[in-house]
């Protein structure tokens, strides 16, 4: 069974990018079970009082229906290095709500805080973000995402971040990178001095 998962934020009892998160839904809803309608999240997410101030989560976990809607609290991991690792056969380019590979890819990690998956030559996301390479004038966010996220597509359709090849050979002519999801934007994401990415077999 294809279970899947939303997570969308939540900030001061205000949904963040809800059409975004629907338009994910759909597409995935119409490639697992061949469900085409729309889903409308008002008739299903109902912000408790607790979290009408502050950052929550709103998980969402569905299949042809869906299945249960929750809300916690945000806590932000820190990241403040990543390793490279190999894995050219993962499949995410759904958000399933079975993690199971990208945890174990996350064992992986040696002394870092994440992993950036990289899949035939070429970077992907880390475990829990799409990435954002800066060269100084702008910033560029790899064309082969394991998972294009919310926050993803809304800078690039707002023009704020564009796409581009970013491979093991040429990612260190970048001097930073950054760490987009639903939770962060290119304003408050964190930041990884290029150094501070280790190559893979390299700790």
């Amino acid at each position: 069974m294809c279970r899947l998962l939303e997570t969308i934020m939540v900030a001061d009892g205000v949904i963040r990018h809800p059409g975004f998160h629907r338009r994910r839904m759909q597409q995935s809803r119409l490639e697992c079970y061949g469900i085409g309608t729309d889903i409308d999240l008002d008739q299903f997410i109902h912000v408790p009082s607790e979290a009408s101030r502050g950052v929550w989560r709103c998980r969402i976990l569905y299949g042809k229906e869906i299945e249960s809607v929750e809300f916690v609290k945000y806590i932000p991991r820190v990241v403040q290095s990543l390793k490279i690792v190999v894995d050219d056969h993962l499949d995410y380019h759904l958000k399933f709500a079975d993690r199971s590979a990208l945890n174990q890819l996350f064992g992986k990690r040696g002394d870092c805080d994440d992993v950036i998956i990289a899949q035939k030559g070429k970077l992907t996301d880390t475990s829990i973000a799409n990435l954002v390479f800066w060269d100084g004038s702008k910033w560029f966010t790899p064309d082969t995402p394991l998972l294009p996220g919310t926050q993803r597509a809304w800078l690039l359709e707002s023009g704020q971040i564009v796409e581009s090849e970013i491979t093991l050979s040429n990612y260190r002519s970048f001097q930073k990178a950054g760490m987009i999801n639903t939770f962060n934007d290119l304003e408050n994401m964190q930041v990884i001095p290029i150094d501070r990415i280790i190559p893979p077999n390299q700790e």
